[in-house]
């Protein structure tokens, strides 16, 4: 009988369309170590960031792919995915076969994990090589035990639920820290979100609308005007070349779903009274770059989501945490049906 067989999707780091499909014998597990079928996954735009960032904030860290004989380190990388798999073989005490765990997987038919910290609700990934990747990404919920879960929603979960609760620290860290500013400023704020289409604008669009004193601007191409629209929560929905038809002194805040850096310098160069600049990620693959340089305005920063969920975590404990994030996503999936 032949041994067992993993698929495992890998990309080039340098080049992100080429791609490459490797057959390779599932690894014999040690002690300690689970066994898990990779089940389902969804792949957005999200992903595209972890690939795009994957050197600058080490998403390529995650699941790195060993380098040849040749090589000092090896040109292809497997991108994250959030998603469902379940136990097929476990030397891990407190894990059964045949659990189901939501979390951070490869793109791959098959994955095996280290776990510690094996609790009723979840475990953490245990690797060596994830000791300093944020915690945020180890963690391995049990369906069984997730408020989240239902087994009839895993398609939607598995597609929204990480950008959503993405989505929910973005507003959570703009109120957090007063809108930097914009409302006392006396004029109503705008919010102004660059590709509004996506999903995570989408979810940051809509806990954006639930604050009145925000006026909600998304920023998209003529083709998806129509659907942003459709999704209630902008107040207006304008083309990338519109800028023009939002007052120069408007307080605003820019929050960047795009990437585009001769988007960024337009929007910097336009908006004279630009109180923070907050890059998400960058679904423009090919307008990435360091063109949007030396900047008008405030300096563009990158948004680090693990970042605000420590901060959140140190302040109302992780269950506080949870709670809060259970309930915003109840309410943004009964809203969206």
């Amino acid at each position: 009988m032949s041994a067992p067989q993993t698929l495992d999707f890998q990309i080039r780091k340098t080049e992100l369309s080429k791609t490459r499909l490797i057959t390779q014998p599932q690894p014999d597990l040690q002690d300690r170590q689970v066994l898990l079928q990779i089940e389902s996954f969804a792949l957005t735009s999200n992903n595209i960031t972890y690939a795009a960032f994957g050197d600058a904030m080490n998403y390529w860290g995650f699941y790195p792919v060993p380098a040849e004989a040749s090589e000092a380190a090896s040109p292809w990388g497997r991108i994250p995915v959030w998603g469902f798999a379940t136990v097929t073989e476990s030397r891990t005490e407190g894990i059964a076969v045949g659990e189901k765990f939501y979390g951070y997987y490869p793109m791959a038919s098959s994955v095996v994990l280290t776990p510690t910290r094996v609790s009723p609700t979840s475990f953490v990934e245990a690797a060596p090589h994830r000791a300093a990747l944020a915690a945020v990404y180890n963690q391995y919920v049990r369906c069984s035990a997730d408020p989240f879960y239902t087994p009839d929603t895993e398609n939607v979960q598995s597609l929204l639920r990480p950008l959503f609760i993405t989505s929910w620290l973005i507003d959570d860290f703009l109120a957090d820290n007063a809108f930097f500013g914009t409302i006392a400023s006396g004029k109503r704020p705008v919010m102004l979100l660059s590709s509004a289409s996506s999903k995570t604008a989408y979810g940051t669009a809509f806990q954006l609308a639930q604050r009145p004193e925000l006026d909600v601007v998304g920023l998209t191409s003529p083709g998806n005007i129509a659907f942003c629209e459709s999704l209630g929560c902008y107040s207006r929905v304008l083309r990338y070349d519109q800028l023009d038809q939002i007052a120069g002194d408007t307080p605003m805040v820019y929050v960047d779903f795009a990437g585009n850096a001769d988007l960024r310098r337009a929007v910097h160069t336009r908006f004279s009274a630009l109180a923070y600049s907050i890059s998400i990620g960058g679904t423009h693959v090919s307008e990435l770059g360091g063109k949007a340089v030396n900047l008008p305005g405030p300096r563009a920063t990158l948004f680090f989501a693990p970042a605000q969920i420590k901060k959140r975590t140190a302040e109302w404990g992780g269950d506080g945490l949870g709670q809060r994030l259970v309930a915003a996503w109840k309410t943004f999936f009964s809203t969206r049906q």
